[in-house]
C-alpha cells in the first residue's frame, strides 16, 4: 500500500500545539534526548493517513484566571532541558552487567571463549501508542524477564532499558549472526505472546488482528 506523505491531521494538529519535543512521560528518552518525533515517525509511517490512530496526542490546555488571562500551560516542558546523561551510563550498570552474566550462564557458554561486538539500542512503539503499561512493579518485572528470556534469539544478551507507557527501550548485545530485522522481530513475537498470555486486561485492549509492538522500529548502534 502506498502512503501520502502529508502529516494525518491529528499530527498536523499534534505539531501545532505541542511545545515539548521529548516524550515528557519516559525517563530513558529525557535521559538521552530522544526526539518525539522518533517515536511519531514510527507510529505513523505505516499507517494510511485516513485511517490513522494514535493516542499520544495531547493538545495543550492553558489555564484561564476570571480576567481571562492565560497561566502556565499544563503539560509544556520545563524552561531548563535535564541535563543529557550518556547511555553509556546505562550500559556500565549492575543491571546490565548482571543480566551480561546471566545470558552467559544460559547459553551455557564459556565467558573467555564469547565474542559479543555489536551492541545495539532498540525502540518500538506500542501499537498505536496506546499506554498500556504502567509503573506496576509485578508487570515491569515480568517484561523485564520477558526480554531476557530472548538471549537465545540474538545469540548474546537482550535487556530492558526503560518500560515506556507506550513504547520500549531495549539494550541488545548480539553476536552479529542475525540481522537487525531477525532480531526485532523475533524479540516482539516472543514477547508478545509472553505479555498476552499473562495479562488479559492488556490482551483485551486489542483486536485480535492487531499486534500489541508496532511493526516499525528504531535502531542505533552504541558502545
Amino acid at each position: 500500500m502506498s502512503f501520502s506523505n502529508e502529516l494525518p491531521e491529528k499530527c498536523q494538529k499534534c505539531a501545532k500545539s505541542t511545545v515539548w519535543s521529548i516524550h515528557n512521560n519516559c525517563e530513558f528518552c529525557l535521559e538521552i534526548e530522544l526526539q518525539e518525533d522518533v517515536l511519531c515517525y514510527l507510529n505513523r509511517c505505516i499507517q494510511d493517513p485516513a485511517e490513522f490512530k494514535c493516542h499520544a496526542f495531547q493538545p495543550i490546555l492553558k489555564l484561564v484566571d476570571p480576567s481571562g488571562t492565560k497561566k502556565t500551560s499544563l503539560n509544556a516542558s520545563p524552561k531548563e532541558p535535564l541535563k543529557t546523561e550518556s547511555i553509556t551510563r546505562f550500559l556500565q550498570s549492575d543491571k546490565i552487567k548482571y543480566n551480561k552474566a546471566l545470558a552467559l550462564q544460559k547459553l551455557n557458554s564459556d565467558p573467555e571463549g564469547v565474542f559479543i561486538d555489536i551492541k545495539y539500542h532498540f525502540a518500538w512503539n506500542v501499537t498505536h501508542r496506546m499506554p498500556i503499561f504502567n509503573p506496576d512493579n509485578d508487570l515491569s518485572d515480568f517484561v523485564n524477564d520477558t526480554f531476557l528470556n530472548c538471549n537465545e534469539l540474538v545469540g548474546g544478551f537482550v535487556s530492558l532499558l526503560w518500560l515506556a507507557p507506550d513504547h520500549v527501550h531495549l539494550y541488545v548485545d548480539s553476536d552479529g549472526e542475525s540481522s537487525v530485522e531477525t532480531m526485532v522481530k523475533e524479540i516482539k513475537q516472543f514477547s508478545k505472546n509472553a505479555i498476552l498470555a499473562k495479562f488479559i486486561d492488556i490482551k483485551e485492549k486489542f483486536d485480535k488482528e492487531i499486534e500489541i509492538w508496532d511493526a516499525a522500529y528504531f535502531s542505533e548502534t552504541i558502545g
